[in-house]
């Protein structure tokens, strides 16, 4: 059977502020009192700022008594220096934000519709790419196509929708390529050699 989770942790663990490696942490006060958690990230964060700033420790030896690197306590320092206590909760990792469809893109997709018809999802990421050099996949168009129909616009791209959705862009050397082979396969003078 499971052992369940200790509450402290689980706590931790759900605010983003579990430390992953608290048995790195080999300072004496984590040690030996038990108000200091080696597994509070924060708090441990804080101490080793304060060791440096007001025990005169060098930032090599707080850092690797507090089981991180010098470049991860000078990171530590900046985020503190400049938002406080707040800077050192750790960030939400990942991408923040990237590229989005805009809405000029979105009325370019919405005039193709209304010009040509429906069209495949395929056939207006190739049309996205070709008038501006973004790489859309086609289950892009799909979701927002979705997104409209359970709307109940009519097939029109939510605002939210168009938001979730990420596009590449592709490097501005290759759009030409792009373009001339779009054509190409278009007016069926792209063949496969042998």
């Amino acid at each position: 059977m499971k052992k369940p989770e200790d509450p402290k942790r689980k706590a931790l663990r759900e605010q983003g502020t579990l430390n992953r490696h608290p048995k790195k942490v080999t300072d004496r006060l984590f040690q030996e009192n038990e108000f200091f958690d080696p597994r509070d990230l924060i708090q441990v964060k804080y101490e080793m700022l304060r060791r440096v700033s007001a025990e005169d420790k060098t930032a090599s030896e707080a850092a690797r008594t507090f089981g991180f690197s010098r470049p991860s306590f000078y990171l530590a320092k900046s985020a503190f220096d400049g938002e406080g206590l707040f800077g050192l909760v750790p960030k939400k990792r990942g991408p923040r934000g990237g590229h989005k469809l805009t809405a000029e893109v979105v009325k370019f997709v919405r005039q193709v519709l209304e010009e040509e018809g429906p069209l495949g999802s395929q056939t207006l990421a190739e049309k996205i790419r070709d008038r501006f050099g973004l790489r859309v996949h086609r289950r892009t168009v799909e979701i927002l196509r979705e997104q409209g129909r359970r709307s109940g616009t009519g097939g029109e791209f939510s605002v939210a929708a168009v938001r979730r959705c990420c596009v590449r862009p592709v490097p501005f050397a290759r759009r030409a390529a792009f373009k001339t082979a779009s054509e190409a396969l278009r007016n069926g003078e792209a063949g496969l050699s042998a």
